[in-house]
């Protein structure tokens, strides 16, 4: 069975198998700790026997619970493989999984590092952020397994990257936190429609700056009040002047503030692999909780390239 202990004395070793340096990882356990004496405390009312009865868990303290999810989620292998590492039947991983991910999703709500789902006013979002001056707005994108159902092809089916993914939009600060997330859509959907459907447009204050791509053509007509910046596009009968073409170029600069954000939330396999598991909603949670694992990673080391 693998031995979380043996990567605790290498910063390396431990960013590759869970995502964390040791230090963010002896931090966070605690925490992760506490989460799971209270998913325990729910769930004695359910229970048949007593307390400590039954065979003994494979996974004996806190930190081999936490250690598990988080290999999972960084290298992402499949239930075969685990079952293979940790001297277990592929069932067993499987079960782990869908215990510890919420465990690990309430860890990180309590160290206030989830990104927010909905922004429902401009008040709302002035008590979250009263002193941010810039955001910065961009889809991203996920690939899945090819639907076997014509009508589940199409809707997942992304037109950008000619091949079938699942959506969000992040909401990304100067640096490098995720603010924001959309909840997973389909890949067919638009950027620009999800940023509509989101209502983030309506409840963004007009103080603060909105830095989109040319996906998000239309957005200066439909919310006036948005202070936004997004790049001149160019045609054959009206092709950019040398100062549009500076603009853009300073646009573009600016906004890979944003690009090295999601960067840095896809360092799990989680979200970068082909999206494989039958429960579909954990392709929401896979990219939640890697951006609250980017936002608790900053607190650590808030520039760090990896």
């Amino acid at each position: 069975m693998l031995n979380y202990k043996r990567a605790l004395g290498k910063d390396r070793v431990m960013k590759s198998l869970t995502g964390l340096r040791t230090e963010e990882f002896q931090s966070l356990l605690p925490m992760f700790d506490s989460a799971l004496k209270k998913q325990r405390e729910l769930r004695k009312s359910n229970r048949q026997r007593a307390m400590g009865g039954g065979s003994k868990h494979t996974l004996e303290t806190s930190g081999d619970k936490l250690f598990f999810i988080l290999f999972y989620l960084k290298t992402y292998p499949t239930f075969d493989i685990l079952g293979f590492f940790y001297d277990v039947d592929r069932s067993r991983p499987c079960r782990w999984v869908e215990e510890f991910l919420p465990v690990l999703e309430t860890t990180l709500s309590w160290e206030v590092v989830l990104p927010m789902r909905k922004i429902r006013s401009v008040q709302e979002f002035f008590n979250k952020f009263p002193e941010l001056k810039d955001v910065f707005i961009d889809g991203t994108e996920r690939p899945v397994q090819r639907p076997s159902d014509k009508k589940k092809q199409r809707k997942y089916y992304s037109g950008k990257k000619k091949r079938h993914t699942c959506l969000n939009l992040a909401m990304t600060d100067d640096s490098k936190h995720i603010l924001a997330l959309t909840y997973t859509k389909p890949g067919s959907k638009h950027d620009y429609a999800l940023f509509k459907k989101s209502g983030w447009g309506h409840n963004i204050p007009s103080a603060v700056a909105v830095w989109v791509d040319l996906g998000f053509k239309g957005i200066k007509k439909d919310f006036s009040h948005l202070q936004v910046l997004i790049p001149h596009k160019s045609s054959k009968k009206k092709p950019l002047t040398q100062q549009q073409k500076q603009e853009n170029k300073i646009i573009r600069t600016i906004r890979t503030i944003n690009e090295n954000a999601l960067s840095g939330v896809k360092r799990l396999n989680c979200v970068t692999h082909i999206f494989r598991n039958k429960r579909t909603q954990f392709a929401d949670k896979f990219m939640l909780i890697a951006c609250g694992i980017w936002n608790y990673h900053l607190r650590f080391k808030p520039y760090s390239n990896y």
